[in-house]
This record gives structure tokens, C-alpha cells and sequence, in this order.
């Protein structure tokens, strides 16, 4: 029985050297992408003078345990220097040169990136920092890369297996993201089979196709419930079936649900990230296509003892947090040690995205007025502004960034970016209009449809304006009255 139970384990946190190689790429591809795509928005979100002023993340974080490099001097060449830093490190660790010190490298801008726009941020950005974390401790580079090539008896170690506490930490960090979510989920909402119709609105989280899938209340009932199912399943499976089969079919099932969710929603990197993570789990049929191969297990492929207890006092915070996220346990805060390791080594658990898709459908929409006496949406391009459910809702904004910023910003702790947003918004208008086309005041506001399909009451906020109110709430409307007091009759 010990001895069947210790080749169950064996077989559970194996992972095949080229599919780890295979993560690796496919993860450093993805970091670059993301500092590409990142330059879209480069003053509005990373400049000093943009929409996340240094002073509000502090104020949003609430301690000094959440860092980032991006923090240390508050100035443009420096936020784009960590940014390029990103970018450097994901092609290193993309191409496996001096992986290990690439990984670490990359791990440590991607936190600052992430970090330095954390209003702006989703679970993939987050999840992509815990699969970087782990990855320092695994042998990414023992394939497909340039450190393989230069070390002797290259072709052998590129065909091996490792099985180290580092692998039982990447595996156990795969389940433990898809059981977080999949229990948040375990409510009315997805059990009457309702939730993905909601969540594919395109006001909500949803493309133009997926908004359209809603249109079939049979199939996005059955989807509701494969989602619940997969979530919930899949990493049992994972790893309480290790065969080369059974974990080739859930690599399959989970492409397919990932594959799915980048075409359906606007959820940014989160579905490219789950498509890398899962290369990692691949088994040796795939590499090997029938072909016999001898090289035997690397028990701890080179990891030292000091990094080996590393990484497993690091696993046992991991799950520490997880227990505390997705339990009771989260009505408490973390004993403050335990919160100021988790906050420095970016693992926090918390997976509950889309727990609760409540009813509803929500929107925001930008009110400028223009010197001409125009009233646009500078969140759309300044297309005419639409105050009740705005044609493409969410889906036509810039993109995912702004549609999680601007999803979020009703939240107590977003409101503290209100000003910045507003006047970075409006400065950036203006940057590139002129004369009758200028700014001259600016409202944010979110709004909720409750009860839909059903609608009987519409929520309105507004959540950032500029020029800012006052103490006493007088804002554009007094002060444009002063500026043309001679005007009136």
C-alpha cells in the first residue's frame, strides 16, 4: 500500500522537462505581449501625472508590503524602464537564457507592472505572478533553450522528467485556482443555470459573439454548468489521475474551456495564461509520439536544499492563504505576519472571479461637454454620449484594462483614484484636441439595470468629474455659471 501510494505521487508531480520548456516559452511570450500592449496606455496609467498617482496606490494597498520597483522614483523614464525591464525579461526567459536569474528577473517586473496599474488589474495578471513564482524553483530551461544547447550531453537532458517539490507546487497552484473559483460559483446563481447568459453580456463581461450566445438560453444553461463542473472536476482529475491519457484528455478539455473564454469575454490575459499553464502538464506521448526514451527521472533537477525548503515554506503559505481566501476565514484578516509574507511574495489565493453574477446589467459612459457646446463619451472615442445601456457596453471601450478599471471603480477602495482618472483623462483630451474641440468638463458615471430581463430599477453614480468638486460638492455646473455671469440676461 505505501509503496502503491508513493508511485501515485511519483506519477501525480512529474512533469516532463520539454512541456515545461513548452510553459516557459509560451509564458515569456505572453510577458512580452503584455509590455507591447502595455505601451498603448503608458502616460495614462504608468506616467506620474496619469490616472494612478503613487500616493492613491498607497492608499489603496493600506501597507508597505505590496511593492514594486515601479515605486521607487516617480518619474516617466523610470516606469518605462521597469516596463522595458519586463519586456527584456520575458524574451530571456522566452528564449532560456540564464533562465533561472530570467525568471526571477521577469517575476520581479512583472509584480512591479502589475502593481504600478493594480486598479487596472485582473486574476490573470495575478495568477501570471504565481506561476512565475514557482517556475524560479523548476528546471524551465533544462529544453528548448539556449542554456541547453551550451551544456554538455544536451540531447539527454532534454528528454527527462522531474519531480520536486517545485512541481508539487505548480500542480497544486493549478488546482487551487480552478477550486477557488469553482466554489465561489457554487451559489443560485450558477446552480439555475443562468450565470454565463449574465456574464456575456456585452454589459457585462462579454464580446459582440458572446452577447449573441445569450440569445440561446439552452446553451448558455448547459455551458453554466459544464463551466461549474470543469472547475470543480478538472483538478481532480488532474491529479488524482496521472496516467498519460487521462492527462492528455483534461489538457484537451481545459484549451478547449480557455480557448472558449477568449472568444466569449473581454477577460484580458487570463485566458492566454491558462493556455500556457496548462503545456506544463503535458505528458511524454505528446513529445515522443511513440518513440522509446530512457532517460530516467530528475528527482530534484538541481534545485539545492536551501531552495528546496524555499519553496515548500513558500507552498505552506500559499495554502495558507488559500485556506483563509476561500473559507470563513476570510471574514478575519491574516494574522499580520502572514499577510506581509503573502503581500511580499504576490500569493494571495483569492480566485472568486465571477462567484456572483447577480441580475443586472452594467455600464459607464464619460459626459464631456466640448467648447463648441458638444456632448461626447471620451471613453469611447468621443462618439456621442449615451447615458442608458451604450451600444457595445463595455466591449467598446479601449480595452480590458479600462473595462476592469471602470468595473471596479464604484468600489469604496477604487474611489480614491476618482480625481486622477477624471483629470488624466481630460489632460489627455486636450493633449490632442484643440480650440472648439477642447474639454471643458468631464463626468464619469457607472450605472446598473437591476432585475434584467425584468428591469424595474436603474442605479446611478458618478464616480469621477473633473474639474474636481469642491468640499461643499459645487462643481463644473457652479463654476461654468461664474465664468459666463456676464453672459446672462
Amino acid at each position: 500500500m505505501l509503496l502503491s501510494t508513493r508511485n501515485w505521487i511519483r506519477r501525480a508531480f512529474t512533469l516532463d522537462t520539454r512541456s515545461l520548456a513548452a510553459f516557459r516559452i509560451a509564458i515569456g511570450l505572453l510577458v512580452v505581449a503584455d509590455a507591447g500592449l502595455r505601451t498603448r496606455d503608458f502616460g495614462l496609467m504608468f506616467g506620474s501625472a496619469g490616472m494612478f498617482p503613487l500616493e492613491s496606490l498607497f492608499r489603496f494597498f493600506g501597507d508597505r508590503w505590496a511593492w514594486s520597483l515601479a515605486f521607487l522614483i516617480d518619474a516617466d523614464w523610470w516606469a518605462a524602464a521597469v516596463l522595458s525591464l519586463q519586456a527584456a525579461a520575458g524574451l530571456a526567459l522566452a528564449a532560456g537564457w540564464q533562465t533561472r536569474a530570467a525568471t526571477v528577473l521577469t517575476w520581479v517586473a512583472v509584480v512591479s507592472v502589475v502593481r504600478r496599474t493594480a486598479p487596472a488589474t485582473n486574476a490573470g495578471d495575478v495568477w501570471l505572478c504565481c506561476l512565475l513564482f514557482w517556475g524560479m524553483f523548476l528546471p524551465l530551461g533544462r529544453a528548448w533553450s539556449v542554456d541547453a544547447v551550451r551544456r554538455p550531453q544536451a540531447t539527454l537532458l532534454q528528454t527527462g522528467t522531474v519531480c520536486s517539490i517545485a512541481t508539487l507546487a505548480l500542480l497544486l497552484q493549478i488546482a487551487a485556482f480552478y477550486w477557488s473559483a469553482g466554489l465561489a460559483k457554487w451559489n443560485d446563481d450558477w446552480h439555475s443555470g443562468d450565470a454565463v447568459s449574465r456574464a456575456l453580456s456585452i454589459h457585462d463581461h462579454g464580446t459582440p459573439l458572446g452577447d449573441r450566445l445569450t440569445s440561446y438560453p439552452a446553451a448558455a444553461r448547459l455551458l453554466t454548468w459544464c463551466v461549474l463542473a470543469t472547475e470543480l472536476v478538472g483538478p481532480l482529475v488532474l491529479l488524482a489521475c496521472p496516467w498519460p491519457a487521462a492527462r492528455l484528455a483534461i489538457f484537451m478539455v481545459f484549451i478547449a474551456f480557455h480557448a472558449g473564454i477568449a472568444i466569449l469575454m473581454t477577460v484580458g490575459l487570463f485566458a492566454y495564461v491558462g493556455m500556457a499553464t496548462w503545456l506544463a502538464v503535458l505528458p511524454a506521448i505528446v513529445w515522443d509520439r511513440g518513440r522509446e526514451r530512457s532517460a530516467a527521472a530528475v528527482p530534484e533537477a538541481g534545485l539545492s536544499s536551501a531552495a528546496a525548503a524555499a519553496c515548500g515554506a513558500s507552498l505552506v503559505l500559499a495554502a495558507v492563504a488559500f485556506i483563509h481566501a476561500n473559507t470563513p476565514l476570510s471574514l478575519q484578516p491574516l494574522p499580520p505576519p502572514l499577510h506581509a509574507a503573502v503581500r511580499l511574495l504576490c500569493l494571495e489565493q483569492d480566485w472568486t472571479m465571477f462567484g456572483e453574477v447577480p441580475r443586472q446589467r452594467q455600464w459607464v459612459y464619460g459626459r464631456a461637454e466640448l467648447a463648441d457646446g458638444s456632448i461626447v463619451d471620451p471613453l469611447r472615442g468621443g462618439r456621442p454620449a449615451e447615458t442608458v445601456l451604450p451600444a457595445g457596453g463595455f466591449f467598446t471601450l479601449p480595452h480590458h484594462r479600462w473595462h476592469k478599471l471602470f468595473w471596479e471603480l464604484p468600489g469604496p477602495r477604487h474611489m480614491v483614484f476618482s480625481p486622477s482618472i477624471a483629470a488624466a483623462i481630460a489632460a489627455d483630451w486636450n493633449r490632442h484636441h484643440d480650440g472648439h474641440r477642447r474639454m471643458l468638463s468631464l463626468e464619469i458615471r457607472c450605472a446598473r439595470l437591476l432585475n434584467v430581463p425584468a428591469p424595474d430599477t436603474l442605479h446611478e453614480l458618478l464616480v469621477a468629474s473633473w474639474p474636481a468638486r469642491d468640499s461643499l460638492g459645487r462643481g463644473n455646473l457652479d463654476r461654468w455659471l461664474e465664468e459666463h455671469s456676464d453672459d446672462r440676461p
